[in-house]
């Protein structure tokens, strides 16, 4: 079985290189829509292309800067970082493209040239030619024109261009289904049993949401209410099970009776599925083997690190800051809440593509504990990258029926005496504001890529996260700010006006305001709070005091939200300590 993963693993990882092409971006959807599953392996989109493309030349680029080194020992050096595994990969794309970026590069041809010679990046008909860094002296469509002089075109070049079309290939296509299912569901791709819960952590398996404890038993899984007060066998995964010896009484009974015990359930975007790029894949200065250790794990978390995140975050972080959460509080207020949680969250999740993404939810009326449900999509209803970015944006109408359908939805679904938490859209506005005139990770060793430049970049080819806020348009960023709020005050007047028989709802603000004055009170700097590589999503230290700030919302206006406190945590962590682990 762990052999079979493992190459798993590495298939994904390849057959999912278009996730990285598209890596400055939060996600491969910009616009909000998660295209058919398909179209995903049947070609990359020209702008992501051309994005993935500039990245690795920079890189290479760099990395030969920064070691004196040729671009041949840059292709191998950056080939020897990555894992062994996924090395062969990266030796053959070396071997059809190196030969070529070398002899560009080495007559001095930047990124952005040497990828527009390549047929990487593509000029639309009366369009500009789109440009990271800046023109070369003699003009880029003069540049290109020579690099495309200096090179011919070869067949191993041409045959490179059929690459991510490897699902046609007989012996890959099953997987590639598999893929496809995992990625259109966001339902685990390791489920023996059906249950919608895992053992396996990545590939939407417990970094999503809690552990299953028995794969091969459908009626045992983290949020149930206990099985005959789990006399047998520990039939929620809360690591709480058995009689006690003193007087009889099951353990499950004695500690968790009455509890209030409760899960918590994220309905998201890349925000709340915590996009991020470790920076230190493409500084070169903080390159190594470690850096890139967690690559695979990463590629199949969609570059997502749920473990980590404001609302399910269970782990201790490995990408900075700390990791403080939802679920973490709520485990500490009662340990009977262990392993509770659910992520369902999506790169480029909106009101409108979440009312698929919801079906994935795991809660069974008569069986489960109640649940604190976050609706949480911050950022997608304004957000797109066409040129005509307010056109494409959510309306308020539209906002109210998608929103009202979730919540159709979760009353059908969610055990009665459950909550649910509107968060209002966020002012993206403080990404521009903040980071416009500071140095992108590639821009750092010879300062030359600001955010401003990263942000026209994006926008030029349409694949920007947002183009009404990562802009240099102060009229348009304040238009979309303007949508924004619109948006809020839909949510705000259903908390107002409805009522659900299964839950009551609240709202809140996204509290970015709060957020950075109390970093701002810490010794921080705004900037800080945003991830570096895509310019976009919350840092890890973000998210950690957002989750602050929402706690403390909850216990002075909400405090039905979260439970009793229990009184048995110590106990119970003295008795299982041992099966408390995530």
């Amino acid at each position: 079985m762990r052999g079979s993963r493992q190459m798993f693993l590495d298939l994904f990882c390849i057959l999912c290189l278009p996730l990285l092409l598209s890596a400055v971006s939060p996600s491969p959807f910009t616009s909000g829509n998660a295209p058919s599953a398909p179209s995903l392996f049947s070609g990359v989109h020209k702008g992501h292309t051309c994005v993935g493309c500039v990245l690795v030349v920079s890189v290479v680029e760099q990395l030969a800067q920064w070691h004196n080194s040729t671009v041949k020992a840059a292709l191998e050096r950056l080939c020897n970082y990555i894992p062994e595994d996924l090395q062969g990969f990266c030796y053959l794309l070396a071997e059809l493209y190196g030969p070529h970026l070398a002899e560009l590069i080495d007559k001095e041809m930047n990124a952005d040239v040497v990828c527009h010679s390549l047929k990487l990046c593509k000029q639309d008909p009366g369009q500009p030619f789109c440009h990271l860094y800046p023109p070369p002296k003699v003009g880029i469509s003069t540049a290109i024109r020579k690099a495309k002089r200096i090179m011919k075109t070869s067949k191993d070049l041409k045959s490179i261009m059929g690459f991510s079309n490897l699902c046609s290939f007989p012996l890959l296509d099953k997987l590639c289904e598999k893929i496809k299912y995992v990625i259109r569901n966001k339902l685990p791709f390791e489920d023996f049993d059906g249950d919608k819960f895992s053992t396996f952590p990545t590939l939407r398996g417990y970094h999503w949401r809690g552990r299953d404890c028995n794969d091969k038993n459908a009626t045992v899984y983290p949020g149930r209410r206990p099985d005959n007060w789990d006399v047998k066998s520990d039939s929620n995964c809360n690591g709480i099970w058995g009689v006690d010896p003193k007087d009889g009484i099951p353990y499950e009974e004695k500690f968790c009776k009455g509890a209030d015990s409760r899960g918590v359930v994220l309905l998201g975007d890349s925000a709340g599925a915590h996009f991020h790029i470790p920076p230190e894949w493409m500084t070169v200065a903080q390159m190594s083997v470690k850096a890139f250790a967690n690559l695979p794990m990463a590629f199949t978390d969609e570059l997502d690190w749920p473990q980590f995140s404001e609302t399910t975050g269970f782990l201790n972080s490995t990408i900075g800051g700390w990791t403080d959460s939802l679920y973490l509080r709520l485990r500490r207020r009662n340990r009977c809440n262990h392993r509770d949680l659910q992520n369902i969250s999506q790169n480029g999740g909106s009101s409108g593509n979440l009312l698929d993404l919801i079906k994935s939810l795991a809660r069974n009326q008569l069986l489960d504990n109640p649940a604190v449900v976050v609706y949480a999509t911050v950022g997608n209803d304004v957000c797109n990258g066409e040129r005509d970015t307010l056109a494409h944006m959510t309306t308020p109408k539209k906002m109210l029926s998608n929103v009202m359908q979730a919540l159709q939805f979760l009353n059908s679904r969610l055990p009665n005496g459950s909550h649910v938490i509107l968060t209002g859209l966020v002012d993206g506005r403080f990404l521009w504001d903040n980071l416009h005139d500071r140095y992108h990770p590639l821009g750092q060793l010879n300062k030359d890529v600001t955010y401003s430049q990263l942000y026209s970049f994006l926008n030029c080819l349409q694949v920007s996260p947002c183009s009404g806020w990562l802009t240099s348009n102060e009229t348009l960023r304040n238009l979309t700010s303007e949508r924004a709020l619109q948006l809020s005050n839909v949510l705000k007047e259903i908390v107002r006006s409805e009522k659900f028989s299964n839950f009551d709802i609240f709202y809140m603000d996204f509290p970015l305001r709060q957020t950075a004055a109390e970093w701002r009170r810490m010794g921080g700097e705004p900037w800080q709070l945003i991830e570096p590589v895509d310019g976009f999503h919350p840092s890890q230290i973000a998210a950690a005091l957002g989750t602050s700030i929402t706690w403390q919302k909850a216990l002075h206006e909400w405090p039905q939200v979260l439970g009793k406190e229990n009184p048995f945590n110590n106990q119970i962590e003295a008795i299982f300590k041992d099966q408390g682990g995530h």
